[in-house]
């Protein structure tokens, strides 16, 4: 892999998640193999990969999306440097394909998983190169929030976390290293315990959802994006910060398995937008509506967040 080039790319799973890795590649000049064996999954595909292509200008859309190329047998990943998997979340599923990619890819190939939090260490014993496989952990929109955690397993080289950082620096996005396999890696043990506290307060009767959401975006929310929750307690003072904890912490929720609430939902069906309501209604309608204004959104807040920070950067 030529460190000034972008690697070959396959992209194992043509779901959302999927099409818009390869979408987000193969917009930086990458070329792209998309693999997915179910019947219809590469149709809905090339649909999808319209969206991500549309903030390119004239022809360039049109070579990005020649640049993905579609297949459905695992064999098209054999030509690849770097193979991302992101199929379902399901740990035996994610094993075999990683089984049958190590047989079939040559020794330098390097492998990734995208999983929001199954144990790297667990998915990368189904290879024999375990020092050159890693967790690469995009979040959605794949295309349009800049930062992927990447993951070590207990094994993986240096020279393979190397590599991985800066491939994802080259198309534009702000890697982190996880240095240690932990379940739900950084970003998903912080967002779930916030949701599990935001949770609680509902089902406590404290105040109703679009409340406790009104307070988290209009408060923290905007404070985050731009200071995060270690730094914020050092501008505050870690003084401060450990008087409230004496107190606060003995009445935060710390419950070791789903609420009631939530397993309710659960069990009626109501499983959130998908389903048409969770915990709040979703009429057909509503959902694609929030759905592309928050991706419009997001991609505006990304942007703007991204000049600001190269601005830091220069002026430091």
């Amino acid at each position: 892999m030529d460190a000034s080039s972008l690697p070959s790319l396959a992209v194992i799973g043509a779901g959302s998640m999927g099409t818009r890795i390869a979408a987000l590649f193969a917009a930086h000049g990458a070329d792209v193999v998309l693999i997915d064996p179910v019947d219809g999954a590469l149709a809905r595909a090339r649909q999808q990969l319209d969206a991500p292509m549309q903030a390119l200008a004239g022809d360039a859309a049109t070579e990005a999306a020649r640049r993905v190329r579609c297949e459905t047998g695992l064999e098209a990943a054999c030509s690849a440097d770097l193979v991302i998997e992101a199929v379902p979340e399901r740990l035996e599923l994610k094993r075999d394909v990683f089984a049958r990619l190590d047989s079939l890819c040559p020794a330098d190939t390097l492998f990734a998983t995208n999983t929001s939090g199954l144990s790297i260490n667990a998915l990368a014993q189904a290879v024999t190169r375990r020092e050159r496989f890693a967790g690469t952990h995009f979040f959605t929109p794949a295309d349009v929030i800049p930062l992927v955690e990447v993951v070590r397993n207990d094994a993986t080289s240096d020279d393979t976390v190397t590599r991985l950082m800066q491939v994802l620096r080259q198309v534009g996005k702000r890697p982190v290293l996880v240095r240690r396999d932990v379940p739900g890696f950084i970003a998903n043990r912080i967002q779930h315990a916030l949701a599990r506290e935001a949770i609680a307060l509902l089902e406590s009767g404290v105040a109703s959802a679009a409340d406790i959401d009104e307070v988290v975006k209009w408060s923290l929310g905007i404070r985050l994006a731009l200071s995060g929750p270690l730094e914020q307690r050092d501008m505050n003072g870690l003084d401060v910060h450990c008087a409230i904890a004496e107190y606060l912490y003995p009445d935060l929720e710390n419950r070791t398995t789903p609420s009631d609430l939530l397993r309710q939902k659960v069990r009626d069906g109501e499983l959130g937008a998908k389903a048409g309501r969770g915990f709040y209604d979703w009429p057909p309608a509503r959902r694609e509506r929030v759905l592309a204004d928050k991706r419009e959104a997001l991609a505006e807040l990304s942007q703007w967040l991204q000049r600001r920070a190269l601005s830091d950067d220069g002026a430091s």
